[in-house]
């Protein structure tokens, strides 16, 4: 019993959780507005763990925004810019990235655009941009990373979805959902092949998260209602009777983005104060 639990495989993983010296490519690390969305709080919180951390947006202002934040702790980030749903921005800002930190260890996708409507509000532009800029983008990023984590036989791929790729939210919102739906499927399909490669990826589900872009999102949902109005209606759609923070999706990415994950791939992790379990 005691070699057993002494072997070298069952040796715990220190917590809290450690990401020092490891390379965290956060793609979607701005922030709409003002205040905390999840790519920023999930920039600075890598940081906090150790992480060197690659602040990539197409808004250039926004992600030093985010970049100043984490050097004024005394983290490590540097500013990347570009289009992820680009060829050629996808192949320079990995480039770029590699040429500044080194191989990226950790691919954090947190990129999604929308557009409210049903099938026949939405035209095919709007569809195929809408999936550029939510799907394809996630198959570039993972082609640059994935060969030189098999190499190394280590990696962690997260991919942020969205509770509307799992069920009708209220509204129509079919480009967005789909979409967000199929980054969920193409992270399962990731997961099955690169596992036995030590490559772990997964899907980290928000559900109604109050972050700088509800302010746009909910105005729309509910229009005759003011913005605090809006936001109370919203939170008491919530089991737990509150909306989430952008830091609380952070947390869960970083726990997947660790060690203490080593065992966690092919899966969602839900963070949504019970909305989807919801039968009403």
């Amino acid at each position: 019993m005691n070699a057993e639990i002494n072997d070298g495989q069952n040796k715990p993983v220190a917590l809290p959780l450690d990401l020092s010296g490891r390379v965290v490519f956060v793609a979607g690390a701005g922030s709409a507005g003002p205040g905390w969305s999840i790519g920023r709080a999930s920039s600075v919180t890598y940081a906090r763990l150790g992480a060197k951390v690659c602040v990539v947006d197409r808004d250039a202002a926004s992600a030093e925004e985010t970049t100043a934040v984490i050097r004024s702790e005394g983290g490590l980030a540097q500013t990347f810019v570009g289009d992820v749903s680009l060829d050629a921005d996808v192949v320079r800002l990995f480039a770029e990235a590699r040429e500044f930190f080194g191989e990226v260890d950790v691919l954090h996708h947190n990129v999604g655009i929308g557009k409210v409507g049903g099938p026949l509000e939405t035209s095919a532009e709007d569809f195929d941009r809408i999936h550029a800029v939510n799907v394809r983008s996630l198959l570039l990023a993972t082609q640059q990373v994935v060969p030189s984590m098999v190499e190394r036989g280590a990696g962690s791929i997260i991919a942020i979805s969205s509770v509307a790729g799992m069920r009708y939210v209220g509204y129509p919102h079919l480009a967005y959902s789909v979409t967000k739906a199929a980054v969920a499927h193409f992270v399962r399909m990731l997961a099955q092949q690169y596992a036995s490669s030590g490559v772990r990826a997964n899907t980290v589900v928000p559900g109604l998260i109050d972050t700088p872009r509800i302010e746009t999102t909910v105005a729309k949902m509910f229009s005759d209602a003011s913005l605090a109005d809006a936001k109370e209606a919203r939170a008491q759609q919530v089991p737990m009777g509150r909306m989430g923070s952008a830091w609380e999706v952070a947390h869960a990415c970083a726990f997947l983005a660790s060690d203490a994950a080593a065992y966690v791939t092919g899966t969602e992790l839900v963070v949504d104060g019970g909305l989807t379990g919801k039968f009403v």
